[in-house]
């Protein structure tokens, strides 16, 4: 597996996973498919604290990972795999490249956001290292349908 930033060559690949994603539903936030321009504030950022890093296996996009400073600073994470890959430890790759960046980029503090129900998103980020911070309790869904959000933290020394 390849781990590297982000080309303008990859908007369309990461686009259809994260809106295959979105279409099975129960893991993310997102809830409407999104357009390939989503991702032109990391295909050409603004600052050096914005990136994206996509994992390829078989010369074909399986995966990515975003960073990007809330308005505070902090580091706001995102990780998306294909549905259905085979390929295991795309999460793991893509975020020990990502926690390299994160350090030279001079973050000290990442969040991420995870719905409650989201069982794999939040079991991969206890193994990547964040702890538990705080509940958003019962944000709804564009049905809705109310679900929490975790708020997973960790610190960078």
């Amino acid at each position: 597996m390849i781990i590297r930033k982000v080309a303008p060559q990859d908007r369309d690949a990461i686009t259809a996973i994260l809106n295959e994603v979105i279409a099975i539903g129960g893991t993310t936030a997102y809830q409407k498919p999104i357009e390939p321009s989503h991702f032109d504030r990391f295909i050409a950022p603004e600052n050096d604290r914005t990136f994206l890093h996509v994992a390829e296996a078989d010369s074909e996009v399986v995966g990515f990972q975003w960073m990007s400073p809330d308005k505070d600073g902090m580091g706001i994470i995102a990780t998306f795999a294909r549905p259905g890959t085979v390929q295991r430890g795309i999460g793991s790759a893509l975020f020990h490249r990502t926690l390299r960046c994160c350090r030279e980029a001079g973050y000290t503090l990442l969040d991420a956001t995870i719905r409650a129900d989201n069982t794999g998103g939040l079991a991969y980020y206890s193994k990547m290292g964040f702890k538990d911070h705080s509940v958003t309790p019962a944000v709804p869904l564009s049905d809705g349908t109310p679900v929490d959000r975790v708020h997973k933290r960790m610190h960078l020394r």
